[in-house]
């Protein structure tokens, strides 16, 4: 049934909406969680026991609702794919990052996944940049660009290392965007969601354990109720939840839109850092937060792209 000119836009829908507030509200929480893992534990061997412990959980809730594990050479491949760039290339640049800059410029400069999804998504995919979905855009940007002007003068470790910091998160976004597109493609609507991704997990979890054994050696791990109670967290609801939500937003607006979440992730960030880090706003962050959900807003009352 095509959608009459009275219908809502179909990304305003409580069936997009709510996964995608889910998401945003989940992953604008973990940039605290992260910094805890990395104080003792090697970046890749927290990488790796997250996605083992994901893995796990989307293998389980697979077989609960008894998908089938059983590809073809192809859905094997697509899997490997997303394991590669999303849950080994993407989450090691990241947790790196954390190492330069601080949480709060990681998730800034992180919104702009915004951008290459969009332009991927109109060369591989054929989705059209509407002009409220463009004007939108610009909007949430200017705000993203005033967080990072704000988030670059507090930063406390310099030039060198907050352009360290930015390049190690630029390279994360651009491997996050190669998986977003790839999901949003008719091809990855021919497998099961939950053994894909748990495949994929697995995958990812495998080479982030070889990874991390190559070059800071045997495992590494801290048995501190906050680095365990981190690694359930991120595994089990930033990763087991939040990515098949984040995935089937994906599939319904298209991945420029479905980034939006990442333009709002940094203001929870902050506002939870306000909270736990005493965080302090200045005019610009405020003029900035303020600018991102107005450009939210924009983009998202916008109808789906046409393919």
């Amino acid at each position: 049934m095509t959608p009459g000119p009275t219908d809502p836009p179909q990304s305003t829908r409580a069936a997009v909406l709510i996964p995608f507030g889910i998401v945003t509200l989940i992953w604008g929480s973990t940039w605290l969680v992260i910094r805890d893992q990395i104080a003792v534990v090697p970046p890749s061997w927290s990488i790796s026991y997250r996605f083992l412990v994901a893995g796990i959980a989307m293998a389980i809730y697979a077989g609960l609702k008894r998908e089938s594990f059983r590809f073809d050479a192809r859905g094997y491949a697509f899997a490997a794919v997303i394991g590669i760039a999303l849950f080994t290339f993407n989450f090691n640049f990241v947790y790196r990052a954390e190492h330069y800059v601080t949480s709060g410029l990681v998730a800034v400069v992180f919104a702009l996944l915004l951008v290459p999804n969009a332009i991927f998504g109109r060369i591989f995919l054929k989705q059209r940049l509407g002009r409220q979905l463009m004007v939108g855009c610009a909007v949430a940007m200017a705000g993203v660009a005033l967080l990072f002007v704000n988030e670059a003068r507090v930063d406390p470790h310099g030039p060198r290392s907050a352009t360290i910091g930015i390049l190690l998160t630029l390279g994360g976004v651009m491997a996050a965007s190669v998986a977003n597109v790839i999901q949003g493609s008719a091809f990855a609507k021919r497998y099961p969601m939950a053994p894909t991704l748990a495949i994929a997990m697995l995958i990812g979890a495998s080479l982030d354990a070889t990874f991390a054994w190559i070059t800071t050696g045997p495992p590494v791990f801290e048995p501190r109720f906050g680095y365990v109670a981190g690694i359930l967290y991120l595994g089990v609801f930033a990763s087991a939840l939040a990515f098949p939500l984040y995935f089937n937003v994906i599939r319904a607006i298209g991945p420029a839109k479905a980034a939006y979440s990442g333009v709002i992730v940094p203001v929870i960030a902050m506002l939870l850092s306000t909270i736990f880090e005493r965080y302090h706003w200045s005019a610009l962050a405020v003029a900035g937060a303020v600018l991102s959900g107005i450009g939210l807003v924009i983009a998202l009352s916008a109808r789906r792209p046409a393919r």
